[in-house]
């Protein structure tokens, strides 16, 4: 069993949980994920870490509540335990020294990218990174990017806080002044997309992440199947990191609605079955 030490709301449907995992801690690298399960008859869902502290043997993740098991997981809190939690999986970020990097986070991307930021201020890279949330109830860890990053760009698509624009408009001031080595971006299918075609124009290398499409996580199910430079790779066991210049964004989005109907089926029989429990 897995012990929920910390939990954090962030908003009606994001929240953040500080996870007992001690060997998991130890080996974890950015760009990794976990695969938890709630209970024994619980399905198993995928999540990047946003976080670790090896002494402590904590990791944190970073949630938003949409399924039925991000629902079911949303009601617990501090005290309360997981009955599996494996990991670290995937593959890890390739952290280098290799100059001015810009680390752009979308919505709750931001937490998955935030220790990518800090390994790479750690190996000496000069850290520029992007904030950008629909509005200013919804961006996530602003201190946290602050604090291991050189300069920080936040941006709302409604203008409530920073600049009033997409992260695609900073993303490509900063690739027209040049000196730009190295772009991460990871937040929505959509996002990720359009990050990839702005720095395309420049010739910037660009990583984004994939591990949104994920279901079962080892590789097994095919569900992760995406194309990327021709090839057919699946996210959880090649990446989830891949060349944004290389990934069909298009194919990517399709097969992320491939079980919406699935997914609502599941949901609404939870909540059917949730608000029985409550009356009874």
């Amino acid at each position: 069993m897995y012990k929920i030490l910390d939990r954090v709301d962030y908003s009606d449907d994001v929240y953040m949980q500080v996870i007992e995992a001690p060997a998991v801690a130890a080996a974890c690298k950015p760009g990794q994920f976990i695969i938890l399960r709630i209970d024994e008859e619980g399905e198993r869902i995928p999540l990047t870490i946003a976080d670790f502290d090896r002494a402590a043997g904590t990791i944190t993740i970073v949630v938003q509540a949409i399924g039925k098991t991000t629902r079911q997981l949303q009601k617990l809190g501090k005290g309360d335990f997981l009955a599996n939690f494996i990991g670290p999986l995937g593959v890890p970020s390739v952290i280098e020294k290799v100059g001015t990097v810009v680390c752009a986070g979308g919505g709750i991307g931001v937490a998955p990218i935030y220790p990518i930021a800090r390994a790479l201020k750690e190996a000496g890279n000069k850290v520029i990174s992007i904030v950008a949330a629909r509005n200013q109830n919804l961006l996530l860890w602003e201190d946290r990017m602050r604090e291991v990053s050189d300069e920080l760009i936040v941006t709302t698509d409604d203008g409530s806080r920073g600049r009033h624009c997409l992260v695609t408009e900073p993303l490509k001031e900063l690739c027209e002044a040049g000196d730009i080595a190295l772009v991460y971006a990871i937040g929505p299918g959509v996002m990720m997309k359009f990050c990839s075609r702005t720095t395309l124009e420049y010739g910037v290398k660009t990583l984004v992440s994939l591990n949104s499409i994920m279901v079962d996580g080892t590789g097994m199910c095919g569900a992760c199947r995406c194309s990327v430079g021709g090839e057919t790779k699946f996210v959880c066991v090649d990446g989830p990191e891949f060349d944004g210049h290389q990934v069909d964004f298009d194919q990517l989005l399709a097969r992320q609605r491939q079980y919406l109907p699935q997914e609502k089926e599941s949901l609404d029989a939870y909540l059917v079955s949730t608000a029985v429990n409550k009356v009874a």
